[in-house]
């Protein structure tokens, strides 16, 4: 199961919900393009920003509490361990998702603006819960800001209807898992029939990034490689992954594309 990959492809569902969330309202595609296509070094803008750090969410280990704190900010990095703690003595008593629902409730309490912070903590508290050692973005996947709203006034049925929607976003995220999984194994099995230089290592980059930018991430060189590779040879290394069906173009634009594996 490429891990990586799939951590990948939950943050930029996350980030796009989490801009709802957020009043933002900004579109995946928006999200997607902020974060991919900003030149290196450049201001990423907040769309940009926001699916950044549900991509460092999805690469920090469940137990690296120094980790956590420098993602969620000062303004509550004493609170971090007081939080999480608390957590996940209600998973001993209560369970998982009522776990999640406790860490999102004592964030809110103190800033109700403050809800990737929320979620991210429930995340943690869910992956130590279930004993995986990286975490996974998957509390906000369907969280809406009115079940937010009603939790942190202790509304009727409030806990119920958030622990059910992270109930349905577990499920989803196992659908995703195995949908991924099928779809590398399909990419990995027409990879000898690839004659592109440096093709074993674009493979490679194709099974931990969502989205694929070939003109910077696979030219002049292959990233988190020294193998080197053209604007044009990346190009049609991509379109040829399109016509074997392994991978998809991502923005239906003729420049500035993305590429990634297909859904």
């Amino acid at each position: 199961m490429p891990l990586k990959l799939l951590a990948n492809r939950l943050a930029l569902a996350t980030a796009t919900q989490t801009s709802k969330l957020e009043g933002r309202l900004a579109r995946e595609a928006d999200i997607r393009d902020a974060y991919h296509l900003a030149p290196a070094g450049e201001a990423r803008g907040p769309d940009g920003d926001l699916l950044a750090f549900w991509r460092d969410a999805g690469r920090l280990r469940a137990n690296g509490t120094g980790e956590i704190a420098d993602l969620v900010g000062a303004d509550f990095a004493g609170e971090v361990s007081v939080w999480l703690d608390a957590g996940l003595e209600r998973v001993r008593s209560h369970g998982p998702l009522a776990s999640c629902v406790s860490v999102l409730r004592a964030v809110l309490e103190v800033d109700d603006r403050a809800e990737r912070a929320a979620c991210l903590l429930s995340d943690i508290v869910l992956a130590r819960a279930l004993n995986w050692k990286q975490v996974l973005p998957v509390t906000a996947r369907r969280l809406t800001k009115a079940a937010l709203r009603d939790l942190a006034a202790d509304g009727p049925g409030a806990e119920l209807t958030i622990q059910v929607r992270i109930l349905g976003s577990i499920e989803e995220t196992i659908r995703v898992a195995r949908d991924l999984a099928q779809r590398g194994a399909a990419l990995q099995a027409v990879a000898p029939k690839l004659r592109a230089k440096g093709s074993d290592a674009a493979v490679d980059l194709f099974l931990t990034e969502d989205a694929v930018a070939p003109a910077s991430m696979l030219a002049p060189r292959i990233r988190g490689t020294s193998i080197s590779m053209t604007s044009r040879a990346a190009r049609r290394f991509c379109d040829r992954l399109v016509e074997l069906g392994v991978a998809q173009e991502l923005t239906g634009r003729s420049t500035f594309r993305l590429y990634g594996i297909a859904p």
